[in-house]
């Protein structure tokens, strides 16, 4: 079988000191930046346009469109921000890619600002992560002293100033709104919109916002040509991405492959599931999209065939469960974190997150009462859709289809505790061994 993986921004995670400037110039590094600056900035948005690369951070919105919409005639500063909150639980795309090779993050954000004719690009990390933040703060440090960045970048004329800023450790900041609004040092919540960023955003200032893995694919696509990024994937969705299996998976890790490639043959790379276990649910794209079961391992992973099966690729955070594991539990697990992360900013949210953890937990401890089915859908019909951003919607997701593919298990939770009907040891992926064992 030929090799389905296509390593672009995971080509050099392997090599010894990836992250090192002098490592990733001897791959190429900084050649598309170099290209970029021979062209005029809207024939590199042109360009990122024509390759069809679509956003990497959940939504899937055209890259290259986004870049568009800023008004050059606005005489206010523009800038970029990259989203590197990266904080759905189950994603870690973003994460290993800056440490493992931070340059490849900052030269997509050197080329990103030229497009848009920004002057100064802010790269928001997880706070908790400081690992990350260093790496990223020592690449930028190597790429001005080399000239990649600061005045007059490689004798061009043009100039840029590069900010790491580390949040405050808050899932809501990965919104992008509450994550401007962070940046600016105020409490992250999401903003009423429009005005959208790309008219008003950062210091009410024309903005792009991009996720890590969309920047980061910029360099390769000024590389290599539109139509070499565009011969991947799909019609629909161009050109490779980062899998992140998790789970009850034989050899769970990161997969860069092109968009439209099965979950089936991710886990034939993967070793599959775990020995003497089946699949019976999984994640597309992190906890907030609808699950899947064992149904759907054939179902191509791009955006528009995953939206066809009711649920969305966002992240590409593929979690696998097998059938030791407790529906019940599992969701009421997510939703407590979303009930945690909430801002509280708008009632359906802030309340009824609330509300569905009290009836999950009545549920696992075999306490669930007549309605209490009914009661959670109603709850997430009334938090779908009139919540202030996706925080709301996403919570809904994992509720309403588990409901929908294992409503027996919510039966059941009517009179036996999840503890009971799947013991929670048999899921366990990390067995502690006994006292003395080894010694």
């Amino acid at each position: 079988m030929t090799d389905p993986l296509t390593p672009v921004l995971t080509a050099n995670w392997g090599e010894e000191r990836a992250w090192q400037l002098s490592n990733y110039e001897r791959r190429g590094g900084y050649d598309g930046l170099r290209s970029a600056l021979q062209m005029d900035p809207a024939e590199v948005v042109t360009l990122v346009k024509d390759s069809g690369l679509r956003g990497r951070g959940g939504a899937g919105f055209p890259t290259g469109m986004k870049w568009g919409f800023i008004p050059q005639d606005n005489p206010k500063p523009k800038y970029l921000v990259v989203n590197a909150d990266e904080s759905e639980p189950g994603t870690c795309k973003d994460i290993p890619l800056m440490m493992a090779s931070p340059h490849t993050l900052v030269e997509g954000v050197i080329i990103s600002a030229y497009a848009i004719r920004a002057h100064h690009a802010f790269i928001y990390v997880r706070g908790e992560v400081l690992h990350v933040v260093r790496r990223l703060q020592q690449a930028v440090r190597e790429a001005y002293s080399a000239g990649y960045a600061g005045q007059d970048i490689l004798g061009s004329g043009y100039h840029l100033e590069i900010i790491v800023h580390a949040g405050a450790g808050a899932y809501i900041c990965g919104e992008e709104t509450a994550l401007l609004d962070s940046l600016e040092g105020r409490r992250g919540q999401p903003r009423l919109r429009p005005p959208f960023p790309a008219v008003a955003g950062l210091y009410a200032c024309p903005t792009v916002i991009n996720n890590v893995e969309s920047i980061a694919s910029v360099p390769s696509i000024i590389a290599n040509g539109d139509d070499w990024f565009s011969s991947m994937g799909t019609e629909k969705s161009k050109g490779m991405t980062i899998y992140s299996l998790s789970g009850h998976v034989t050899n769970p890790g990161q997969f860069e492959a092109p968009l439209g490639i099965t979950l089936r043959q991710l886990l034939d790379l993967a070793g599959g599931i775990r020995e003497g276990h089946q699949l019976k649910f999984w994640t597309p794209g992190g906890s907030s999209t609808p699950m899947l079961t064992d149904a759907h391992l054939d179902v191509p992973l791009d955006y528009e065939a995953v939206a066809g099966v009711k649920s969305m690729l966002g992240t590409k955070a593929l979690q696998c469960f097998d059938e030791t594991t407790s529906i019940v539990r599992t969701v009421l697990r997510w939703t407590e974190f979303y009930k945690h992360e909430s801002c509280g900013k708008c009632t359906p949210c802030r309340e009824g997150t609330w509300w569905l953890v009290q009836i999950l937990k009545r549920m696992e401890a075999g306490r669930g009462e007549q309605g209490d089915i009914e009661k959670l859908l109603d709850l997430c019909d009334n938090i779908l859709g009139r919540s202030f951003c996706a925080l709301g919607d996403g919570a809904t997701s994992p509720i309403t289809s588990a409901i929908q593919y294992f409503r027996d298990e919510f039966e059941a939770a009517m009179h036996t505790p999840a503890w009971e009907l799947f013991p929670y040891e048999r899921s366990t992926i990390f067995v502690r061994e006994p006292a003395g064992a080894g010694a």
